[in-house]
């Protein structure tokens, strides 16, 4: 892990699919009255196409570099948290562009894989997921893409948390680099009772 930025005016969540990025990434930008933006979503959007799709009829280094680009464009905005795809940290270029961002906190959520594949296979209307096809080599995937996650500089491990005490994680991390921001006059995230005061 890497040592906390101050200030920080991004949030970034990376992990494995089945992480549980998306669920806690919207509902801690609601919390903050950030932005929150995934970054499948948005290359979905840009080519009106499902990643299934994408990596069906291009491929998966293209998907990539379709990410790579997408994860740019949105970290040009401040008051942001930003859920990664699984393995945007698989392409150099994406992990060299995000170790360098400034007033960034990068947020690794961590299970055991068979926590993160249930997750996955939970729901009737879950998202097709192209790695899931092959059941031998995410074991594989999982462990190539560890080390990029483990720069992060938080790591949280969910598998017992819930997805609001996730957010409740982060927050306390979160809670004393805002409070040095200019401007913010010391005030704390929580109340006196420890429960979401200013932002509730």
């Amino acid at each position: 892990m890497r040592p906390l930025p101050a200030r920080p005016t991004r949030i970034i969540l990376t992990g494995f699919m089945g992480a549980g990025k998306t669920t806690v990434g919207a509902l801690l930008a609601r919390r903050l009255a950030w932005t929150f933006l995934d970054s499948d979503r948005i290359v979905e959007e840009r080519a009106a196409s499902t990643i299934a799709a994408i990596f069906e009829r291009q491929g998966e280094a293209a998907f990539r570099h379709l990410e790579a680009a997408a994860v740019r464009d949105a970290c040009r905005q401040d008051q942001l948290v930003l859920a990664l795809g699984g393995g945007a940290l698989e392409l150099p270029s994406t992990r060299d562009f995000l170790a360098a961002l400034s007033a960034t906190l990068i947020v690794f959520l961590e299970a055991p894989l068979e926590t993160m594949v249930a997750r996955c296979t939970a729901h009737a209307d879950a998202p097709v997921r192209p790695v899931l096809a092959d059941r031998p080599g995410l074991a594989e995937r999982w462990n190539r893409r560890l080390p990029g996650y483990r720069q992060a500089h938080l790591t949280i491990e969910t598998a017992e948390l819930t997805p609001d005490a996730v957010v409740l994680r982060i927050l306390e991390t979160l809670d004393p680099l805002l409070r040095a921001e200019p401007g913010s006059n010391g005030r704390s995230l929580f109340d006196s009772s420890g429960k979401r005061g200013l932002l509730a």
